[in-house]
């Protein structure tokens, strides 16, 4: 009888192979990951990451001349490279930051990463609520690589302030750089020390989750070795040297070779596995915790509908007429698009413009170009359909106008039926007339009549008022 793994086929359904469908697709479709290094310049973290994933490209950088070594700001470059080991391809994207830690005045370099951060959560924020969501390309810093310095014995003020305003947007894991300048009691001493500072200023640096219990005992115990041994004290080399007769990676000094495999020279494997085993970690809690918080607070803020300033964005919109301004992405400012019942429009923020970062010699796309013109088209309909608005309403005003007066010229007509008609006197200067206060009776007008000169000089046609009122023919 044919069976499923170990089981006969009639006492098993098959939903047991959902994980070998997986991993098929997830081979297939291949896997991303963003790993920034962050660290003032000599410590070594280009070299480090050309040997945990042995691509020499990712570590050739361009030695600068004396004249452009002393940096103004803090820079940003990227590197991507396809790496492929038995069919499962990764493609891994490395985000250097150089001139961070070498300025005179180092306060506030960090705003320039996070910065970097938080516009590739924004962009991803937009990949995510466009209409096109099956080929999104994840740009986000799934892990940081914090480089301090050896020759500190613990953190600088750089060091904390960068930690703690960026420990809530990206997984920091620190690094003890050049770890062969220091002797073993002396790393044992230092990681003491850098934990003790980063307990006592609240940072939080990513903690490499417990494995489980149903878990093989070699797993285990390499999982409980990760977490005792953070921070990592690592040593980069890209060279291989010969040591007790075999060649090996490391650094050679006139005392000895220092081995990057050997866990009894440094933490390199122990960084290279916990990079390994944990990647899909970093990406969920990236997504899950980082992202999700940036993602709620955008959201909350008013006129952050990605949609909308994605339309918005690099046109200038006319604040009363809403005449769209097509100015190209070269405009360091847009309007948003405020009209009257627009949301977000002058009843709800009256501060309608907004910066935008300039971006020089680059044209719209014909996407770009297209959404411009429906932008106006709809801006000119709503224009026309306020116009027609206030037109039925200036048609109603009329309308209710004229009823108005033919209801008092029916109401004036009524009192003529009665063969009587009454008129204002007009103002003159004699005494004001007296009210015929006689009791109505038979053949007397029903109305109170005033007697005046205008009534007798039988200006009004049909019929004439007594001085008591009493109708009589003309």
């Amino acid at each position: 009888m044919p069976s499923i793994g170990s089981e006969p086929v009639d006492q098993v359904v098959g939903f047991s192979n959902l994980p070998n469908q997986y991993h098929r697709k997830s081979v297939k479709k291949g896997f991303e990951f963003t790993l920034m290094v962050v660290g003032e310049s000599g410590l070594g973290k280009s070299t480090l990451i050309s040997s945990l994933f042995r691509k020499e490209e990712l570590g050739q950088n361009q030695t600068p001349p004396v004249a452009k070594k002393i940096p103004e700001t803090v820079q940003i470059q990227t590197k991507s490279v396809l790496i492929e080991e038995k069919s499962v391809k990764l493609r891994l994207t490395v985000v250097d930051t150089p001139g961070f830690g070498d300025m005179l005045d180092n306060t506030d370099c960090y705003k320039a990463i996070s910065k970097y951060i938080d516009e590739r959560f924004e962009q991803y924020l937009r990949d995510e609520s466009g209409l096109n969501r099956r080929n999104i390309t994840d740009t986000r810093v799934h892990c940081c690589f914090y480089f301090i310095n050896p020759s500190c014995h613990g953190l600088r003020p750089l060091d904390v302030e960068f930690m703690k305003n960026l420990c809530n947007k990206v997984n920091i894991v620190p690094v003890i750089a050049k770890s062969d300048t220091l002797t073993k009691s002396e790393v044992a001493t230092m990681k003491r020390q850098l934990l003790q500072e980063i307990e006592e200023h609240h940072i939080r640096i990513y903690s490499i989750p417990d494995a489980e219990s149903d878990e093989d005992e070699e797993y285990i115990t390499q999982n409980k070795e990760l977490q005792s041994s953070m921070p990592f004290a690592v040593v980069g080399s890209t060279v291989e040297v010969e040591s007790r007769g075999r060649m090996v990676r490391g650094r050679k000094y006139p005392w000895g070779v220092v081995e990057l495999d050997n866990p009894d020279h440094c933490d390199f494997r122990k960084l290279q596995a916990m990079i390994i085993t944990h990647m899909q970690d970093m990406q969920e809690v990236t997504h899950d915790v980082h992202y999700e918080s940036f993602r709620a607070k955008k959201l909350s803020q008013p006129n952050n509908d990605p949609l909308y300033q994605s339309s918005c964005r690099g046109r200038h919109v006319e604040k009363h007429k809403g005449t769209v301004l097509d100015t190209g992405e070269g405009s360091s400012k847009y309007a948003v698009a405020h009209s009257p019942g627009f949301p977000g429009g002058p009843e709800d923020d009256p501060q309608f413009v907004m910066t935008a970062k300039p971006k020089v010699n680059k044209k719209f796309s014909q996407d770009e170009k297209k959404l411009a013109e429906k932008d106006k088209m709809l801006v000119e309909k709503e224009n026309e359909l306020k116009r027609m608005q206030e037109k039925l309403a200036k048609m109603q005003q009329e309308v209710e106008d004229a009823k108005k007066s033919t209801s008092s010229l029916a109401s004036v007509g009524s009192g003529s039926n009665s063969s009587s008609v009454l008129v204002p006197a007009p103002p003159s200067s004699a005494p004001p007339p007296i009210p015929n206060t006689k009791p109505m009776g038979s053949g007397y007008s029903s109305s109170i009549n005033y007697t005046s000169s205008f009534n007798r000089t039988g200006l009004v046609g049909g019929t004439t008022s007594s001085a008591m009122g009493k109708t009589v023919p003309k």
